[in-house]
């Protein structure tokens, strides 16, 4: 269910801004994406995992906190991100 070093590197190595960059936003909402739809797949599975279920809340509302932001910036990249990912606004 977690995700592994090599998945999360190659996250990162597709949405990085720049060499090195691993805090920018663009990462952060894409690896929160990815964690997203890997609890959502369990969640139905296992429909009366609660615990779970509030851990997706959580992550739903942080990525949406930085979108709003990226938005905030730079409306450009927070659309060819949004595109990229495939989240609905």
């Amino acid at each position: 269910m977690s995700m592994t070093t090599a998945r999360k590197q190659e996250i990162v190595s597709q949405y990085q801004t720049k060499e090195g960059d691993t805090g920018s936003p663009e990462v952060q909402v894409a690896i929160l994406t990815n964690r997203i739809n890997e609890l959502s797949d369990h969640l139905k599975t296992h429909k009366k995992d609660m615990s779970s279920r509030r851990g997706l809340l959580k992550m739903v509302a942080l990525r949406r906190s930085l979108l709003d932001y990226l938005k905030g910036v730079d409306e450009a990249r927070y659309f060819k991100l949004i595109e990229s990912l495939g989240v609905r606004r």
